[in-house]
């Protein structure tokens, strides 16, 4: 598990790098003040970072959910071990539900992965001087490290759900530990951890 998680943080340790790169190489880049403003289905603009603040919320919730799941299981409290994994499954969709709200209201606004908004749309992004080319690539990889990020979230769900249906299924009871919560549990603040490093550098750098 943690040969594999450290191969992943290289992952994600590149991706975010060449974003830096990318980010401090150009004169002007997409304000996220101004590009991460909305709460979709509520209001357009006038709530900079909002959305992003409880999609972190939850997430890290999710995180503290486990914790406590895992603590349960060093105790073999078997309902207390699939109370806590429900709610970090609900947590996991919950995030992915606002990631897809999130993505769908940028689709609607012109950005997607290889797009540029309309030129009359790019100066409400931008604090400085357009750039149709920071634009591009803000685009491209938001949509690529965001959407990364998001099936590693999946793929956890997935996980904490069928750790959680071998819970119900009495299947550590049985072996007398609950060591397979841990383990996933590890996956689980992984995915959280690097989620503050993609925060950081998308919306708040």
């Amino acid at each position: 598990m943690w040969f594999f998680l450290l191969s992943d943080a290289f992952t994600f340790s590149a991706l975010l790098v060449y974003y830096g790169a990318q980010r401090f190489s150009k004169f002007t880049w997409p304000d996220p003040d101004l590009v991460f403003q909305s709460i979709p289905g509520i209001t357009d603009s006038g709530a900079p970072l909002v959305f992003v603040g409880i999609m972190t919320f939850i997430l890290i919730m999710s995180s503290v959910t486990m914790v406590l799941a895992v603590e349960a299981g060093h105790r073999n409290a078997k309902k207390e071990v699939i109370g806590w994994m429900i709610a970090t499954v609900v947590g996991g969709f919950m995030f992915l539900g606002c990631q897809a709200l999130e993505w769908t209201h940028l689709f609607h606004e012109g950005f997607g992965w290889g797009e540029i908004p309309p030129a009359d749309h790019l100066e409400h992004f931008f604090s400085t001087e357009v750039s149709s080319v920071a634009t591009l690539q803000f685009s491209n990889l938001f949509f690529t490290i965001t959407g990364f990020h998001g099936f590693h979230v999946f793929t956890g769900v997935v996980l904490n759900v069928i750790i959680l249906c071998m819970t119900i299924a009495g299947v550590f009871e049985r072996r007398g530990h609950y060591l397979m919560v841990e383990k996933v549990g590890l996956y689980w603040h992984f995915v959280d951890l690097v989620w503050v490093f993609v925060f950081t550098f998308f919306y708040l750098i």
